[in-house]
């Protein structure tokens, strides 16, 4: 069916947008949940010290799944992915739910990470199918006001099933939502794929998972379940590198690779992950370190801090549905250029505000850097993906999406190694007010520091358009 120039939920691909939205909403409201329910659920299933894990293990997951997914959706097919990855989320959030201790929930939240490292990607893929570069700067309010809406409600759920002493709540809000967008995709997203016998890299995407597996195992538990300097460490990095090395050299020779070297070779594609690893380590550095900082340091409950944070990502939403009207107006490179600007602005006040705490301050801060992300990380994403075709689509949108994570996992090591730093130098009391804002304003500078290399990234985009492939080549969608 030919698909007609209307965008918006009442329209020919309507029924695939919403479908998207649900999926994302799935994501983004697990992301943000959980956090303010952690108390309720190790008062009922204990594993104070293994909650942690219900994070990293998650986000593990997730990051080592996502190039992985990518590359297959540019094989066999976008609805496939995206319905095996919700599948997953459905299942692996009803074991959630019944889990009987903290080893089994931090179990069931490895597979809710290994579904949702292909609903994001695969979602935000479809949308660069079935939109021209124009379509999207209006369809970009849409996806963004989920993230809107599940930066509010998330926590605020949470905050409800906690109180109502039913966390398991949390994760059974996921089953009729993922039965939802399962069914929309179904029914109303159909491809074009062009029938041709494809070779899957399975030795490429075994090692691949692996490498990264280690690696980012080694990132985020080093420090805390082991020392950087020590046997455990050295081995899982090395093994990490080792196979991350034969990696390569399969990629090298394989028919088609997993994950294309052309992806790192490319000008416009290595500075938009640049900046993608840049927006998570950024991100992941306040997001981590905020709460703390007015909780210890200000005396403040835990949900008002996280009403604080929250403007952070009400701001993000706001800049990306009005970054497709800049864009299309001033470019790409200059869109994201006011993104990274206002996020260097944001994090140096973050930085001189440190010893000073305040809500406002705080809250009116957080929404000037979400703002900068939304510009900058929306125009550099939709600029990767508007810079290739059907074919390749899939494997530039994790690549992006894979950085940032990458970049979460990196900021969190490296900001939470400053912020253990410091707290030891004043002679380890986490509890003392003074020691944490002390700590969280050396975060605060590292971050600003990872803001100006985020500005640098947008900076070393090629200037001028890049070349847009249209809508409607080889396996792109139709409407039904």
């Amino acid at each position: 069916m030919t698909m007609t120039n209307e965008v918006g939920l009442r329209s020919e691909r309507g029924p695939i947008l919403l479908a998207v939205m649900v999926a994302t909403g799935v994501v983004a409201i697990d992301a943000t949940v959980i956090s303010t329910a952690v108390p309720a659920i190790v008062a009922d299933v204990g594993g104070f010290t293994q909650f942690p894990w219900l994070f990293s293990v998650y986000l593990l997951a997730q990051s080592v799944t996502v190039p992985v997914y990518a590359k297959l959706a540019d094989t066999i097919g976008r609805q496939r992915v995206i319905l095996f990855g919700i599948a997953v989320f459905f299942w692996a959030s009803i074991l959630c739910a019944l889990a009987w201790d903290m080893p089994s929930l931090i179990a069931f939240r490895a597979l809710q990470g290994v579904g949702a490292g292909a609903i994001l990607p695969i979602t935000t893929t479809i949308v660069g199918d079935i939109y021209t570069v124009e379509e999207r700067a209006r369809t970009q309010g849409y996806i963004a006001s989920v993230w809107g809406i599940a930066a509010v409600a998330g926590p605020a759920l949470g905050g409800v099933f906690a109180i109502a002493d039913f966390w398991r709540g949390i994760f059974l809000l996921n089953v009729p939502l993922c039965a939802l967008a399962f069914w929309l995709l179904a029914r109303n997203y159909r491809e074009n794929l062009e029938r041709r016998r494809h070779r899957i890299d399975y030795a490429g995407a075994v090692l691949l998972t692996a490498a990264l597996t280690l690696l980012l195992l080694g990132v985020l538990e080093g420090g805390n379940s082991w020392e950087w300097v020590s046997p455990t460490s050295f081995g899982i990095f090395g093994a990490g590198v080792v196979l991350l090395v034969i990696f390569l050299l399969v990629e090298r020779r394989a028919a088609e690779p997993v994950l294309p070297l052309w992806v790192l070779g490319r000008p416009l594609l290595r500075a938009t992950n640049a900046v993608g690893l840049g927006v998570g380590a950024a991100m992941i550095g306040l997001t981590a370190f905020v709460p703390t900082y007015l909780v210890v340091g200000l005396g403040v409950s835990p949900l008002v801090a996280g009403l604080a944070l929250a403007t952070l990502t009400i701001g993000w939403p706001i800049a990306a549905s009005l970054s497709g009207r800049l864009y299309l107006r001033i470019g790409f490179r200059s869109t994201s250029l006011i993104g990274g600007a206002l996020v260097v602005l944001g994090t140096v006040a973050l930085v001189v505000l440190g010893p000073h705490p305040s809500i406002g301050g705080v809250a009116s801060v957080s929404f000037v850097i979400g703002l900068g992300f939304g510009f900058s990380a929306v125009p550099t994403l939709v600029a990767a993906q508007s810079s290739v075709g059907w074919e390749e689509r899939g494997v530039v949108t994790g690549a992006n999406m894979f950085a940032r994570s990458i970049g979460q996992a990196l900021g969190a090591a490296a900001l939470g190694a400053v912020a253990n730093a410091v707290i030891a130098s004043h002679g380890g009391d986490e509890t003392d007010p003074s020691t944490i804002v002390t700590a969280s304003t050396a975060v605060f500078v590292g971050a600003a520091i990872v803001a100006v290399l985020l500005f640098t990234a947008v900076l070393s985009m090629p200037r001028g358009a890049p070349a847009v492939a249209p809508v409607g080549s080889a396996g792109a969608p139709e409407a039904t």
